[in-house]
């Protein structure tokens, strides 16, 4: 558990240095959580706060105990490896709590955000085969609503109340006698192999049903790229990553490479409306020292006068998730003095390609290939391209990297279309230049084919985020009988501007002086908001297929000129 230095060496050295060490015997609960505890019974692990100021703090010894008990109770239910448990939690302890405790007893536990509806709960129970539901009160009639379509559901327990056929953590604790914070070696209880499976992510899904991605359990000591090295963290160091316990982004921020680290983590609960300018006092009053946020957030905060809080405690700003405009960049910089080292991975992956400390950032650019990643750039037939020239991402498995996911759960055609010739493809396209950075182009079905120019979207973004005007955008392909597809722009524009034809022109006008004028919008419509996952994502395949609707009953007659 030593403070190592490998996170603030020059790049190329650490490159070719690094490894992670993956024993054959490895959960994260005991070897981390415990070895920090009993390390230390007063190292702090976690500060919490909800919207209504209530704070709370733990040690990792607290953890370590109230994981124990949770785990207790899990065995007397019955709860052994390798049983697939949901846990349906918003960010506050109880998350953390009995999501340690599942590693530790082996059992596969199953992320999922709050705002699921009985729907998607179905679809996800009777996929995964869950056994176990972990939630709250408020959220316990939806699965109730679908329990007996789920015939792999046998146990439901709430975290923080009391409802006929549920157990009752309250409950438990409390009555006949408190459950002990010893975890004793009981039936049920084996250890883990670090291939043995660990968690089931449910992606977003965009285009389709979502996909169930596994990890094992040497996934946590692949988070010490994201963490050490990407994030930069310390000790000493109070992290925040803004993400939502239902997602893989929690792992990447909440959990993992952290306290691996043996740095403390930030949370703040949110529950009701949200403004992002809430967070500025929350990095102030608790000198977060790091801090990980999407570009949906990032582009809200620079909106507020940043000059009136003290943010000198925050030294390293990061962003994952989509690429995050050059602008918002420049924006963020100037007022906090933080540049934001953009890094980039997937749901299947941890932190693969990143600009890391030590590495000189180019605006724009998601970096180089983390160390113990190798990464190739490919056409569609497998073969690697030269510098400048757009390809699909491909990670190199032999040797197979640390944190990478052990495959998509049930789905051999998914399988077979992401593993190829020794290569996962991710499904991003990118190009490399000659300094070996890497910049990001689009999903496959992203990119715009347009009187026969291939336009990426997010360099289009880029430049119409430039504009003062704008606060987000999207951009897709809209088809055009000319040109079969014209670049369209979904705007949201700042407070204060309102739409017009001079608007549209003055932008378009824009964007043909600071990128090549061919990837101009030809298209702009002004939104009050961007579709977008439940994971924060914009669903740009929601607006093409928009798009084609309005053509298809048009009769294929439209024009490419500008739209307001």
């Amino acid at each position: 558990m030593e403070e190592t230095a490998f996170n603030r060496t020059d790049y190329d050295e650490l490159y070719a240095q690094f490894s992670i060490d993956v024993p054959e015997y490895y959960n994260f609960g005991f070897d981390v959580i415990d070895a920090w505890a009993k390390k230390d019974r007063n190292k702090l692990a976690m500060i919490w706060t909800n919207q209504q100021g209530d704070e709370k703090k733990y040690t990792f010894y607290d953890l370590m105990r109230q994981s124990n008990q949770a785990a207790n109770i899990l065995l007397k239910y019955g709860i052994k490896k390798g049983d697939r448990v949901m846990i349906m939690l918003p960010r506050i302890p109880e998350w953390w709590i009995f999501t340690i405790a599942l590693i530790k007893l082996g059992a596969v536990y199953c992320p999922s955000p709050t705002m699921l509806t009985p729907k998607d709960l179905k679809y996800r129970i009777q996929a995964a085969e869950i056994r176990m539901v972990i939630t709250m009160e408020d959220q316990a009639e939806k699965i109730d609503a679908i329990r007996d379509a789920c015939p792999s559901l046998t146990l439901r327990l709430l975290v923080d109340g009391r409802r006929e056929g549920w157990i009752s953590y309250p409950v438990e604790l409390d009555y006949p006698a408190p459950v002990s914070h010893r975890l004793v070696n009981l039936p049920g209880m084996h250890r883990t192999k670090a291939t043995d499976p660990l968690v089931i992510f449910f992606t977003s899904g965009t285009t389709a049903e979502p996909k169930m991605v596994v990890h094992d359990h040497s996934y946590p000591l692949g988070h010490t790229v994201t963490a050490r090295l990407w994030q930069d963290l310390r000790e000493t160091d109070l992290h925040f990553t803004l993400s939502d316990t239902g997602w893989a982004k929690s792992a990447w921020g909440k959990f993992y490479g952290q306290w691996i680290a043996g740095a403390a983590i930030f949370v703040y609960d949110i529950r009701g409306k949200f403004n992002a300018t809430e967070i500025l006092p929350l990095l102030e009053r608790y000198g977060v020292t790091t801090f990980c946020c999407p570009p949906t957030i990032y582009r809200m905060l620079i909106l507020a006068d940043l000059d009136k809080f003290d943010l000198s405690e925050l030294r390293h700003s990061v962003s994952a998730g989509e690429p995050l405009n050059p602008e918002v960049i420049r924006a963020w910089r100037e007022g906090t003095g933080n540049t934001i080292y953009e890094g980039y991975g997937q749901t299947e992956t941890v932190l693969c390609i990143g600009t890391f400390p030590g590495m000189a950032p180019k605006l724009g650019s998601m970096g180089r290939p983390a160390p113990g990643w190798h990464i190739e750039l490919h056409d569609d037939d497998g073969n690697p391209v030269g510098t400048n020239i757009e390809g699909r991402i491909a990670i190199k498995l032999d040797p197979r990297p640390v944190g990478l996911f052990c495959g998509y759960m049930d789905s051999g055609e998914e399988n077979e279309k992401a593993f190829s010739g020794g290569f996962y493809y991710t499904g991003d396209k990118a190009y490399m230049d000659v300094d070996g950075y890497f910049w990001f182009i689009g999903r496959d079905d992203d990119v715009i084919k347009s009187s026969g120019y291939r336009i990426g979207p997010f360099e289009v973004e880029s430049a119409i985020m430039e504009h003062p005007a704008v606060q987000e955008v999207a951009v897709v392909g809209a088809p055009d009988v000319i040109r079969g597809l014209i670049v369209k722009a979904f705007i949201v524009l700042k407070p204060g501007y309102n739409p017009s034809e001079s608007l549209v022109r003055d932008i378009q006008r824009h964007v043909k002086q600071v990128t090549a004028p061919y990837k101009y919008p030809r298209a702009i419509e002004f939104v009050e908001s961007l579709p977008k996952t439940i994971s924060g994502k914009i669903r740009r395949n929601e607006l093409r297929e928009k798009e084609m609707q309005q053509f298809t009953r048009s009769g294929a007659s439209g024009s490419s000129g500008s739209a307001a």
